[in-house]
């Protein structure tokens, strides 16, 4: 292999180390939530970075959105219907109660029950914000949608999961 060649795979390898070392804990939590199997979720962020690896160009790395939406693709690809897990569902209430509180099953059949209230655009938009944790303009970016329609959506949804929780009159209730 000549220098130059062997330049190229180097900077390959420090642009892939860098991305790895700045999303994997993101990208596992988001697998986390919808994965209940430890080694499945393993074996899934192995995939996305598996794909990450074969498609990355050292001079434009991906970026976290890339990231996210192929963790979507791949799990849409192994289960048709995906369950959330009761972390999820403890992050989602504590994002719109505002406060910490001990998880029950009683909280958590709430907390399913007013997300189906929701639509699903309106369910993958709230578990972007409080599970993983993303910005408006994130969620824009891996929904590929206007920013001020994520953030009217979110709003609404807001709303809705506070009425549904009786929750209304709670702080945050125009955020």
């Amino acid at each position: 292999m000549s220098a130059r060649g062997r330049d190229r795979e180097t900077q390959r390898d420090e642009a892939f180390t860098a991305l790895f070392d700045a999303n994997w804990a993101a990208v596992r939590h988001h697998v986390e939530g919808v994965v209940e199997d430890d080694a499945e979720v393993t074996e899934i962020v192995a995939e996305i970075f598996l794909r990450a690896w074969s498609r990355l160009v050292p001079s434009r790395p991906m970026t976290r959105v890339w990231l996210l939406r192929t963790a979507d693709r791949i799990l849409a690809s192994r289960s048709g219907r995906m369950t959330m897990r009761w972390r999820a569902l403890d992050a989602l209430h504590e994002g719109v109660a505002g406060e910490h509180s001990t998880s029950d099953l009683t909280m958590r059949a709430r907390v399913v029950r007013a997300l189906g209230a929701l639509n699903r655009v309106e369910r993958r938009i709230i578990m972007l914000t409080y599970w993983d944790g993303l910005a408006v303009g994130e969620i824009a970016e891996v929904l590929r949608s206007p920013r001020v329609r994520v953030r009217k959506v979110l709003s609404g949804a807001r709303r809705k999961l506070r009425r549904e929780l009786g929750l209304q009159g709670t702080e945050g209730e125009d955020e």
